[in-house]
């Protein structure tokens, strides 16, 4: 097995990544992953695996992972808000223009991490001087990161089970599932793999997130834990329609003692802490070196302020605000609150009982479309800018997730009541509600809580729901092709077996 000992100096090489991928591309290494192999290095040491693991994390760092598209970009293409152009950022997606879409790199950096996962899978019996208990973590943190990366993957770029347009006519399938690692040229060249059923690949999500659950305790929620697995399935099992499946696995994640849900003001101060206190599973950036910078950052993207201290000083860009539809649901306008006006810190907004209208407040006039209301919930809370932790999972959205499925399994009493308990948390009155009118409230409130998280792109599309805005003005029926991202063409043209998304 000395091909599995020496991989490392295949999977970090420029040019494997450029053959794995099906295709070369600058933006599939935008992040040089911390702690990875040395290129001379191999896996035969606990460090090693340890170094290996912490390159499939980094790789979630990614603008086009969650540094910012599956965030920034997902509710640029909802009903979530509009852009400044400021700097241009954004605009295509919001405006849903053909192409406008999840980038070839997301792709690419996804698959890059899938298959270091798979390597580290293939590679762990040859692992000299491991305990049983370092191969269990080792080998449950790369089967979460795996599916994490595919569920990603197949909830872009393919139809999501519980609303998939015209099955067997129009659905193109899932994504190419691999679950072996490519360790030689030969071998990456000549896989040219189909798409697999949608169904197939939820199933391996399934399969890798319960050996993720049996193999995994928890070392903190930047790292892979049996609570975070379970917290994934609830929501995976939501997107496939699994109900009864979706209510076990958000109450196993409940009863954890991995997040705390919050309320009040401690729920506002969650979102300024370096580390969410709800976070189930968060995308760590532990050095200022990580910063993703002032242009692409999820910070920059959603406010031109560099802080809440001094509102004057240049911040990010700004370029995507919430619209009036998110303005409306916490009673958001701009008021004046000292003087003079030219001062930016003589300025905040109305806000309702809600507290997650704490989260908002007004802007800076340094850039171009001057003074906005904008979104909070990303602005240098890890103590230095453009590189706030990523709340993946958040321990509130079991609740949700509960009372959905719920709904839909015809325990309406169950449903009713946990939503009323989630309202309650965010300082709201409980409602009276009977049929639809309880599974519209509980995908109102999930639009409230999870705005500027990319979520809501999903909901959507998972409800076979069209996208319409008025700024822009956009109307995108579920029938319509822009729904599904282009897979890259790099990626269609070298693998024949490959089909392309229609319209593209």
């Amino acid at each position: 097995m000395k091909k599995i000992f020496n991989i490392n100096k295949l999977v970090l090489s420029f040019s494997l990544t450029a053959v794995f991928l099906f295709g070369s591309c600058e933006s599939a290494l935008e992040v040089e992953p911390r702690q990875s192999i040395d290129a001379n290095g191999a896996l035969s040491s606990p460090d090693a695996v340890d170094a290996a693991i912490n390159s499939v994390y980094a790789r979630l760092r990614s603008v086009r992972n969650y540094g910012r598209d599956l965030f920034a970009l997902a509710d640029a293409l909802a009903d979530v808000g509009q852009t400044t152009s400021n700097s241009g950022r954004l605009i295509g997606e919001n405006n849903n223009q053909p192409n406008a879409h999840f980038q070839a790199g997301f792709w690419q950096n996804s698959y890059f991490a899938i298959n270091e996962a798979n390597l580290i899978i293939d590679g762990l019996a040859g692992v000299q001087g491991a305990s049983q208990a370092q191969r269990d973590r080792w080998e449950g943190e790369a089967k979460f990161l795996r599916a994490l990366y595919y569920f990603d993957l197949v909830k872009v770029y393919s139809y999501i089970p519980t609303a998939v347009y015209q099955p067997g006519v129009i659905d193109q399938g899932g994504i190419p599932l691999v679950t072996q690692g490519a360790i030689t040229s030969d071998a990456a060249f000549n896989r040219q793999p189909a798409r697999a059923s949608i169904d197939a690949v939820y199933d391996q999500i399934y399969s890798d997130l319960e050996d993720a659950k049996r193999l995994l305790t928890s070392r903190g929620v930047q790292y892979a834990s049996s609570a975070a697995a379970s917290a994934l399935l609830s929501r995976v099992a939501l997107y496939k329609g699994d109900w009864t499946k979706a209510v076990a696995e958000s109450t196993l994640a409940l009863n954890s003692n991995v997040g705390s849900v919050l309320s009040g003001n401690a729920y506002v101060s969650g979102w300024r802490s370096p580390v969410n206190p709800e976070s189930m599973f968060e995308v760590r950036f532990a050095l200022a070196e990580e910063s993703i910078g002032v242009n692409e950052s999820l910070q920059s993207s959603y406010t031109a302020l560099l802080n809440l201290t001094n509102k004057n000083s240049q911040g990010g860009w700004g370029d995507f605000i919430p619209n009036a539809t998110v303005r409306g649901f916490f009673g958001l306008t701009q008021l004046q609150i000292g003087t003079p006006a030219t001062d930016n810190n003589n300025w905040d907004v109305t806000r309702n009982s809600d507290i997650r209208a704490q989260l908002y407040t007004t802007g800076n006039t340094v850039r171009g479309a001057g003074r906005q209301i904008e979104c909070t919930k990303f602005l240098s809370k890890s103590g230095f800018a453009y590189a706030d932790n990523v709340p993946v999972i958040r321990k509130s959205e079991m609740h949700l997730n509960r009372a959905e499925a719920n709904y839909r399994l015809g325990n309406i009493t169950e449903a009713l009541a946990e939503l009323n308990t989630f309202k309650g948390l965010r300082g709201l009155s409980a409602v009276t509600l009977s049929g639809n009118a309880i599974l519209e409230e509980i995908l109102l409130e999930r639009f409230k809580e999870f705005a500027f998280e990319g979520q809501r792109f999903f909901d959507l599309k998972r409800n076979g729901r069209a996208i319409v805005k008025t700024t822009p003005n956009v109307n995108v029926q579920f029938d319509d092709f822009r729904i599904l991202p282009p897979i890259p063409q790099r990626e269609v043209d070298g693998n024949p077996n490959l089909n392309q998304n229609r319209g593209y």
